[in-house]
């Protein structure tokens, strides 16, 4: 789905710090030195029923909120309290391969009882997430609860009156209000992946619900941790702006039809005004088929009118990131992906080869400061997510030489298309590429490369 590309640039930044208000579910964790993080089995109350048996870091799903200051050292032992190999994996944080959590590629899944030290500096601040990336066994253990945030705060952070995260998901549950197990179903991992009709904010059922002042500046950052929806997602009742994507901000820009598509693993930055009227409301909607549209989250205005503040500015550009990328120079691989079955169960093909995962040999190899274009060439009747692990990419336009004003993580790629994004491999080490849709990936969908 296209976004505009008219841009504001009508404010500077002001030094006000922001008050933060964070819905009740999602309790913050401060930094510690070394942050002990369990994967153990818990308890949630996902909708108006009974408990459900989940897995969560600390026992929650999601686990708690990891938030940290630009520059941090993010510093967490890992506890392995499940039955099952696991690891925790830094979706969406750029270099520091050794870190990255993804078994077998970059370590060894970390076995019941065990620990592993996950220390990385967070040279970039925005918002990501944690998970387990472990091939084949990612779904059910992300399925079943094992996901979080993970916050770096900017130096000075725009003024707002509130400051909300919001974790989407969904869940497939039986009449018992239980998990249904089938995480390794080969239709869905050739089909659209596992979808579950139950829709949760922050581990609870949708819509969550929010009561702010009339007026408002209100920051919303929202990540879809479920395994394989895409969102279509519209703010009514306000004129949003999006101020960043998939952790690195962009030049504030209002989304057209102030809808956004959100990929699992996406992350989103908006911020907007609340109406200025007693008892008026601003709605965040995933839009569904033949208008079965849902509310996830709706703020009701009332009490007292905030105070009347400039125009909504942009967040500061991460100069970290390089200003263009040299097209004519780059390293130009494609992926051309189909859905394709055999005695093993594997469920895909790219560049007409069934892949091992993770191992065996890489897609490519380049060396540091290479520029590299991937083409995505989707030749199944599924949507893609691919993800591109440790990096910032642009997504290219289809019918110029121009890029998207916005870096990403992934990249969706709709039945039958080609898409291409371009980045620059500054970070050595194994890097991941498959698809965040998780049932493609256990399926096949995955590849790395590596950078020397």
């Amino acid at each position: 789905m296209a976004m505009s590309q008219s841009l504001s640039r009508r404010v500077v930044l002001s030094g006000v710090a922001a008050s933060l208000a964070a819905l009740p579910a999602m309790a913050q964790s401060p930094p510690r030195s070394l942050r002990q993080l369990e994967a153990r089995p818990g308890k949630a109350r996902l909708s108006g029923g009974g408990d459900t048996s989940i897995l969560g870091f600390d026992g929650i799903t999601p686990g708690p909120v990891l938030r940290y200051q630009q520059g941090d050292e993010l510093a967490v032992r890992f506890l392995n309290k499940l039955d099952q190999p696991a690891t925790i994996h830094w979706h969406g944080l750029r270099g520091d391969n050794a870190m990255e959590g993804v078994a077998p590629l970059t370590q060894p899944a970390i076995a019941p009882g065990g620990s592993f030290d996950y220390r990385r500096t967070l040279t970039d601040p925005g918002l990501s997430c944690y998970r387990p990336s472990v091939y084949g066994a990612t779904p059910e253990l992300v399925g079943r609860g094992l996901k979080g945030l993970l916050v770096v705060d900017e130096p000075t952070p725009l003024p707002a009156d509130a400051d909300l995260l919001l974790v989407l998901d969904d869940w497939r549950l039986d009449d018992a209000g239980q998990i249904v197990g089938g995480f390794n179903d080969p239709a869905a991992a050739s089909g659209v992946g596992r979808i579950g009709p139950l829709l949760c904010v922050n581990g609870k059922a949708a819509p969550a619900l929010q009561t702010l002042a009339p007026g408002a500046r209100v920051r919303l950052r929202l990540a879809n941790l479920s395994n394989a929806r895409i969102m279509v997602l519209s703010l009514a009742g306000a004129q949003p702006f999006v101020i960043a994507i998939d952790g690195q901000p962009c030049d504030a820009f209002e989304p057209i039809k102030r809808s956004i598509p959100v990929a699992p693993g996406a992350r989103f930055e908006l911020m907007f005004d609340m109406p200025e009227t007693e008892s008026a409301k601003a709605n965040l909607i995933l839009r569904g088929p033949n208008g079965e549209d849902r509310d996830l989250f709706v703020a009701d205005a009332k009490g007292a009118k905030a105070s009347k503040r400039p125009p909504i500015a942009s967040l500061p550009q991460n100069a970290a990131l390089p200003a263009e990328i040299k097209l004519a120079s780059a390293k130009k691989v494609d992926l051309v992906i189909e859905p394709r079955r055999n005695a093993a169960g594997a469920a895909w093909t790219i560049n007409g080869a069934l892949t091992k995962g993770y191992e065996g040999q890489p897609l490519f190899k380049v060396a540091r400061g290479t520029p590299v274009t991937l083409g995505f060439v989707n030749k199944s009747g599924a949507a893609l997510a691919m993800h591109v692990h440790g990096q910032c990419m642009r997504l290219l336009h289809d019918l110029d030489d121009g890029w998207e004003p916005y870096w990403r993580n992934g990249v969706i790629v709709p039945p039958g298309k080609t898409k291409h994004a371009a980045f620059l491999a500054e970070s050595p080490g194994k890097w991941a590429v498959h698809d965040d849709i998780l049932e493609h990936e256990a399926g096949g969908l995955a590849t790395w490369f590596e950078v020397a």
